[in-house]
Parts: C-alpha cells; structure tokens; sequence
C-alpha cells in the first residue's frame, strides 16, 4: 500500500505496515516479549557499560579513560538525538496510520519520531562497548539492531527512524571518544594516584609471593 503521509518516503511507510502486520501474527507471548526488550536492551547494554568500567579498574590508564567515556558519549548522542527530533518534529507512524493496530501503546502527540532515541542510544552503547572491550563486538552490535528492530516491530517508528538513530549513535560515539580520550587518558593517571579515588578507579592487586632461592 502506498504512503499517504507528507514528508515520509513511500518504501518505509510500506515497511512499517508489514512489519506490524507481521507483529500482530506473532504469538503473544512474541508481543509481549518485543514490548518488554524494546525498552529493557538499553538497560542490558548499559549494565555492560558498568561491567566494562569494572573489568578496566585492573587494566591501564587508557582502558579506564574509555570506561569512564563510553556513558558520556552515550548520552551525548542521546541529547543530540534529542535535540534533532525537537527541530525536526517529525510525526509518528501511529499519530497519522489510524488503521494500523500496534503491539505498543503510541507514545504522546510532542514526543517526535525521527531519530529514534531508543536506536540512538543502543548504537552509541554499542560502538562505546567494541571501543572499550574487543569481545563486545561479537554482542552488542547485534542487541543494537535487534533494539531497532523492536522499535518498528511495536509500531512506534519508521524503519528510517530508526536507521537515522543507529547512523546518529554509530557517528557521535565515535568522535566523542577519540577527541576526550588523550585528555581523559591523562586524567585517569592523575586521578588513580590520589588514594581516595583508587577504589573507583583501580582494584588492588594481590601480593607478589618471594621467590623461592
């Protein structure tokens, strides 16, 4: 069927109505599973932010200085996103496809569509968690995806909504981390010499036993 919304290209709108017609054929134990993890795989992605800070507490100066930026290019994606939906105020599939039956409630006519922040969000997590732990990449690529997915998949975004917030994520995390890591570098060496910030930014080691003679 084509696209009878303005400013939305016809191959999306196209997608998003099969993709939710395939929702609502799913079982509902699917539904209910796609409803809970499109708002849970964030908070998956940020636990393995906090783990991936804990493992750097016994590695060096760089790895903690990454640790301690992966939240901040989070969330400076995340802000920018935001900032771009308030410009563009972009309307969501389900304000204006009345006839379209969503697993999702649509969310409240101002919260804007395009670019997905739940996408944004889950690909910046993504790059910052590959950037930080190499054995990342084989995961969190994959629950950034499968976080888009779910957005259309419960009806409230566009396919291009969500690839624009995986593109936005993907671009900020990246160059937030390669401007601040040096200075940040710097600063964790600073900082892991003064005692009372050691136990959150390193971990003791046990001690070295004598060698035998």
């Amino acid at each position: 069927m084509g696209n009878e919304i303005e400013d939305v290209p016809d191959i999306s709108a196209e997608w998003y109505r099969e993709v939710t017609a395939f929702a609502l054929h799913t079982p509902a134990w699917v539904r209910d599973a796609a409803e809970i993890a499109t708002d849970a795989v964030p908070a998956i992605l940020l636990a393995f932010l906090v783990f991936g800070w804990w493992r750097a507490r016994r590695q060096d100066d760089r790895r903690m200085a990454l640790a301690l930026l992966a939240p901040v290019a989070v969330v400076t994606a995340y802000l920018a996103s935001e900032g771009v939906k308030s410009v563009l105020r972009l309307r969501r599939p389900c304000w204006d496809m009345t006839d379209v039956v969503t697993v999702a409630h649509c969310p409240p006519y101002g919260d804007w569509s395009l670019p997905s922040n739940h996408a944004t969000f889950a690909a910046a997590a993504a790059v910052a968690l590959v950037a930080l732990w190499r054995g990342a990449a084989v995961v969190a690529p994959v629950l950034a995806l499968l976080e888009a997915f779910s957005r259309v998949f419960v009806g409230v975004h566009y396919p291009h909504d969500v690839a624009a917030g995986l593109l936005f994520g993907a671009l900020i995390a990246p160059l937030v981390l390669l401007a601040l890591r040096s200075p940040a570098t710097a600063l964790v060496a600073a900082m892991r010499r003064r005692p009372a910030l050691a136990a959150v930014l390193t971990t003791a080691r046990p001690p070295v036993p004598p060698r035998g003679r």
